[in-house]
């Protein structure tokens, strides 16, 4: 009776160990992927006042008709395209240099720029008044601010302010359908604003790894939102405001179509950087061990305090071989020898 108990106990805990872990792991997706994680249920809204009671009419509920639910299915595949560029993997594998996220800030500096000088011309537009929020998601100031840190305060002298080429035909691009079609701005704040909200929260923790900027934010200021209390709130309030512009079945359609041409002007920025990243010299490499195996801080290291630090090597003995015995072949040869070692020892006690 008593283990059968136990067995009960232990079940219980176990069930109750597994829901906090699901409801940890839950808020964790819903700050790297935003809202859908809240949208398709898997943990209960947390949302502060201010958006809490955006959908509690089943009425509200999205349907495929809304811009928002046309815009998130008919992107699908150019946002998987641009997900799966060389560049994108690269960078979230922590393969970045300092001198390709300088002209990464560059770039969308520019498109910023553009953009939000265009949304300031139109804010009383009827398709961009509902979502005209300068306060929570103006980016060009930060932008200016990451430049300075990133190249001095001198920074608009500097010769890689310029815009690239692809840069330039995305500019273009804004300020054309600003003189021409307003409307078609939705698609390109709705891509660009979103899309920072969610996945540029992940690529700001792997710039600052890799790139050992301040924990402070100082280079990375176009990723915060301090005037954002909930992420995943605000784009919920955000794409509320998207279904209720009044826009024909046509608009929206050509709106979803602008959408898919955003994701490709940036894969052609990505492109650019990718070309550039292979230009640019190798980073130091002893043994085709990198140093950290792209983690942690040399300066924080004690053998580089210590021994490094005097000397013209900088590869710690240590971190190269925690990098080595993660290779699969090493795991392999470990774990067989530790299996005959099992065997030894149960033979020596027979």
């Amino acid at each position: 009776m008593r283990d059968e108990r136990l067995s009960c106990g232990s079940r219980s805990l176990i069930l109750s160990v597994r829901l906090r872990i699901q409801e940890k792991l839950a808020c964790v997706l819903s700050n790297m992927l935003g809202t859908e994680v809240i949208e398709n249920g898997l943990i209960g809204s947390d949302l502060p006042p201010a958006y809490d009671d955006l959908y509690e009419d089943p009425e509200e509920l999205p349907t495929p008709e809304d811009l928002s639910e046309m815009l998130k299915e008919g992107t699908k595949d150019s946002h998987t395209k641009a997900e799966n560029t060389p560049f994108v993997k690269d960078f979230l594998r922590g393969n970045i240099k300092r001198k390709v996220f300088e002209l990464v800030t560059v770039a969308i500096y520019h498109v910023y720029s553009a953009m939000e000088e265009e949304l300031d011309k139109h804010q009383d537009h009827p398709a961009l008044a509902p979502l005209y929020f300068p306060a929570e998601l103006r980016r060009k100031n930060a932008l200016e601010q990451d430049l300075a840190f990133l190249l001095g305060s001198e920074w608009r002298q500097h010769s890689d302010t310029a815009p690239s080429q692809a840069t330039q035909c995305y500019v273009e691009r804004i300020h054309a359908i600003g003189r021409t079609e307003p409307a078609l701005l939705v698609a390109h704040a709705y891509t660009r604003y979103l899309g920072d909200l969610s996945g540029g929260q992940v690529l700001k923790k792997v710039v600052q790894r890799v790139l050992k900027l301040p924990a402070s934010g100082e280079g990375v200021e176009f990723f915060s939102f301090p005037q954002i209390s909930s992420h995943a709130g605000f784009k919920q309030l955000y794409r509320s405001r998207l279904n209720a512009t009044d826009l024909d079945k046509e608009m929206c359609e050509r709106i979803v179509e602008e959408a898919n041409r955003v994701f490709n002007l940036n894969i052609e920025l990505f492109e650019e950087f990718e070309e550039i990243m292979k230009a640019l010299p190798a980073e130091e490499n002893v043994a085709g061990v990198p140093l950290h195996d792209g983690k942690g801080d040399v300066s924080k290291c004690p053998y580089y305090m210590g021994q490094g630090a005097s000397s013209s090597s900088t590869i710690c003995p240590l971190h190269s071989l925690e990098v080595l015995l993660r290779h699969p072949a090493v795991i392999l040869v470990v774990a067989v020898a530790a299996v005959l070692a099992s065997f030894s020892i149960i033979g020596f006690f027979r």
